[in-house]
């Protein structure tokens, strides 16, 4: 029960938000009481607390396998990033329906009033070991030789940090997906054609799964 109540208030959470969630939304829909969610978290802000460091942990977990990959270019950790933001945007926002929030630390920061102390903090690390692991592997690209040497490192991390941190509204303001890829992908092409040589020269391939499910082969021209 504990986990199946922590499953579903991450997605009301990032349906709704901190406050349209409640104990009274997760007893109907789990068809249990209040006092059995309270007897296994007390009270909201500690489900939330839970919730949310749990979705981080996982969230830092799958940035690292992405950007920490030593045997890719940048390029194609960059595809892999659109790959696997489209599968969770996919799972909140079905064919037809689109432009709906899918992260709770996107979700989260815009109530981020409501958390506490400890929990903004949490999600202020967040963004401080993303940016760490965008800086690693931009520096890991230019020691293999995919970029020149004056590259600067520190502005082309702050445009990606700038899009990831960005990402669901980036979504929500559009009505798809298309516009982060497209925000990822020609940026990529930018830093390809700005600072590139010749092993960042060939097309990042990458896929994601359009709104009919169908496998889409996607290059960079």
């Amino acid at each position: 029960m504990r986990d199946q109540i922590k499953a579903l208030a991450k997605d009301l959470l990032i349906q709704r938000g901190y406050r349209g969630v409640s104990f009274g939304d997760l007893a109907s829909a789990l068809n249990t009481t209040r006092a059995n969610i309270h007897y296994h978290f007390g009270n909201k802000q500690k489900l939330v607390s839970e919730v949310l460091n749990d979705y981080i942990k996982a969230t830092l977990a799958e940035q690292k396998h992405v950007w920490g990959d030593p045997g890719a270019r940048l390029v194609d950790r960059i595809g892999r990033t659109v790959e696997y933001s489209h599968r969770r945007y996919a799972k909140y926002n079905p064919p037809g329906k689109s432009g709906h929030p899918w992260s709770l630390i996107a979700r989260m920061r815009q109530d981020s009033d409501a958390l506490t102390p400890k929990d903004r903090a949490s999600l202020r690390r967040f963004g401080e070991e993303l940016h760490g692991l965008i800086v690693a592997a931009i520096e890991d690209a230019k020691a293999r030789g995919e970029f020149v040497a004056t590259m600067p490192v520190q502005d082309v991390a702050l445009q990606l940090v700038g899009v990831a941190n960005s990402a669901g509204p980036i979504t929500q303001d559009a009505g798809n997906f298309d516009r982060l890829e497209q925000l990822y992908m020609g940026f990529a092409r930018i830093i390809a054609q700005a600072f590139g040589t010749e092993k960042a020269a060939a097309a990042p391939k990458y896929h994601r799964r359009d709104h009919s499910e169908a496998h889409t082969h996607r290059t960079l021209p």
